[in-house]
């Protein structure tokens, strides 16, 4: 490290800040100590920055340089279930994943998340939404609108699904859902204010994006529910996402659940609805006007048949838009690359209009429109100086994806995965080709295969007969 403080220097670099108001450039970008961008700029690294030296320096050769991806909503601890029900929609999906995860206890939900996690920073995603597994056991009936619950886990294994972002190094915002309508209401309030006390005391601030409701009202049985979340979110001056109108399934069941969150004053900056493929006009514009976003899937979305979201309306509004990764088992491949171009050429495709929604727009919303929806733009989604150096090098020429007509079109067109080289969270290097540094990855990998058979053999899930390794 030089007297200056600097960590890391990365030259010859094509810069994409994606901040707005800055196009891409040719330059470089130096981190600081504190693991934030303490300078950048065009061109060659200037003398004086030299003379005092610059730790590390990286000549980028000129790959691209662009922030973190930022994935709005994703459960991670579905890192073990690939493949599964690859035929069903929604419930019949989140049925099977229900009697699957029945058997897990809080050692194989930390494994499960850590897996996931380096997973997602391998990928090039740095920081991440996360709806934590419940601790209710229990299986959900669409028909119905019940929820039958079989048992409520130790708050232990909530707690170790923070434990397993942080040992990843994954940036996390976590979110916890309020368990107010299967154990005691002031019971429920007493566990969630533990767990935001325990994310607070074991994740560093520099990794915690905070803590999150878990929005839950879909699969809730009254609107009690609704204003219960509502005092969380009050009693701790937090967010609320919560999974809504995803599916067409049942969907005059969903519609009539927006009322209870309306009636409850959930509707308001902070309040994410995850998904919003099926408002009718009115849920639309009154969540807008409120001052509500909402996050978007579209692997996800298309995976399971869910439908595709109406983002130019949701612009059109002023609704902020984050972008999400989803499951691990409903996008198979927790690739952001692919997420961007199944989201633009479906938006083409349903609207069929080439230009409805162009790249650059679309790489906005996966980082720093997902920052801005989560109330993190301060910290990540861009490369700004002051902001957590989370940072991909992207290598078009390795393989070779051929001439560079528009940065930011090539970027989101013809890179991928196979052209991501190195992933850095606050300057470190987290993983480089594909290859994670953190010392507990090959554990991770061995830990996951051998407990998803565990797992799978002690709920008697269907899935088990279809193993195959």
């Amino acid at each position: 490290m030089s007297e200056a403080g600097t960590l890391l220097t990365i030259v010859n670099a094509v810069v994409i800040p994606l901040a707005d108001g800055t196009g891409w450039f040719r330059g470089w970008l130096a981190v600081g100590a504190d693991g934030r961008i303490e300078a950048m700029g065009e061109g060659a690294l200037p003398p004086e920055r030299e003379s005092i030296g610059s730790g590390e320096v990286l000549d980028a050769k000129g790959a691209f340089l662009a922030p973190g991806f930022v994935s709005a909503h994703s459960h991670i601890f579905t890192s073990g279930m690939r493949g599964m029900t690859p035929g069903e929609p929604l419930y019949g999906w989140v049925g099977e994943q229900s009697t699957f995860i029945a058997g897990a206890d809080e050692e194989d939900v930390y494994w499960f998340t850590l897996h996931g996690c380096l997973d997602f920073l391998g990928n090039g995603v740095t920081s991440a939404y996360n709806f934590t597994d419940s601790r209710v056991v229990g299986k959900y009936d669409a028909d119905t609108d019940r929820r039958e619950i079989y048992a409520i886990r130790p708050e232990g294994y909530l707690h170790r699904q923070f434990d397993a972002a942080r040992d990843a190094g994954l940036r996390t915002m976590n979110a916890i859902r309020l368990d107010s309508e299967f154990q005691p209401a002031e019971e429920a309030f007493d566990a969630f204010a533990r767990a935001v006390r325990y994310l607070e005391a074991s994740v560093p601030p520099e990794l915690s994006l905070g803590a999150s409701v878990f929005g839950a009202v879909q699969w809730s049985a009254s609107a009690q529910a609704a204003r219960d979340e509502v005092r969380a979110m009050d009693e701790h001056g937090i967010g609320n996402q919560a999974h809504f109108l995803e599916t067409s399934e049942a969907l005059d069941q969903q519609r009539e659940k927006f009322r209870w969150y309306e009636e409850a004053g959930a509707l308001r900056p902070g309040f994410l609805f995850g998904h919003f493929v099926h408002p009718d006009t009115y849920m639309a514009r009154v969540a807008a006007q409120k001052g509500a976003g909402m996050v978007w899937q579209p692997t996800s979305n298309g995976r399971l048949g869910s439908g595709v979201a109406d983002i130019p309306r949701y612009r059109e509004l002023g609704m902020p838009i984050g972008v999400g990764l989803d499951d691990q088992s409903c996008t198979d491949v927790s690739d952001p690359f692919q997420n961007v171009r199944i989201g633009v050429y479906t938006q083409r495709a349903v609207n069929q209009e080439a230009s409805v929604l162009m790249p650059r727009e679309m790489l906005r919303m996966h980082t720093l429109g997902s920052a801005e929806a989560l109330g993190v733009a301060d910290r990540v989604g861009s490369l700004e100086v002051g902001k957590f150096a989370d940072l991909l090098l992207v290598d078009p020429s390795s393989p070779d994806t051929g001439p560079v007509w528009d940065v930011h079109a090539h970027y989101a067109f013809a890179c991928g995965l196979r052209n991501l080289k190195r992933v850095y969270v606050g300057g470190q290097l987290v993983s480089e080709d594909g290859v994670s540094t953190n010392p507990l990855a090959a554990r991770a990998s061995a830990e996951l295969h051998s407990r998803v058979r565990e797992v799978a053999s002690r709920s008697a899930s269907r899935s088990t007969e279809r193993l195959a390794w």
